[in-house]
């Protein structure tokens, strides 16, 4: 099984993908929090991210989605494509425009994006990875 770590953040467990600029075709790396409590396994959106990353990343979806946790209210959605190059990861996400990510990270990764992966920190306290 193909395994990626990253170092925690302030002592949090953080995941780094990476999305195309959709303008350009170049790639924009982004930190995440991985927040198991963003959303269940059944939630209309895998990632939040901060409004501008989404305008440039993603296309808009028909469909908003409505928060009431961290964020609250209703938001757009867009779709994007992830990847996390190291474990083979290339995937079209949903993603959640939000006005501004948590402290020290660029926007979160919701439990039903962390769900795809067998996850954790592998024995090593310092560290959260994904494995698939």
């Amino acid at each position: 099984m193909a395994r990626v770590q990253w170092p925690l953040q302030h002592g949090r467990p953080i995941v780094s993908v990476t999305s195309i600029l959709t303008a350009t075709n170049q790639p924009i790396q982004r930190d995440l929090l991985a927040d198991t409590g963003a959303g269940d396994a059944y939630a209309g959106f895998d990632l939040l991210l901060q409004e501008p990353d989404c305008l440039l990343c993603g296309q808009l979806s028909a469909q908003a989605v409505v928060l009431g946790g961290s964020y609250v209210g209703t938001f757009p959605a867009y779709v994007l494509r992830v990847l996390i190059p190291a474990i083979g990861f290339d995937h079209v996400v949903r993603a959640v425009g939000v006005p501004a990510a948590p402290p020290g990270c660029d926007g979160m990764a919701s439990f039903r994006f962390l769900n795809r992966f067998t996850y954790g920190n592998s024995g090593d306290p310092s560290q959260f990875g994904l494995e698939v």
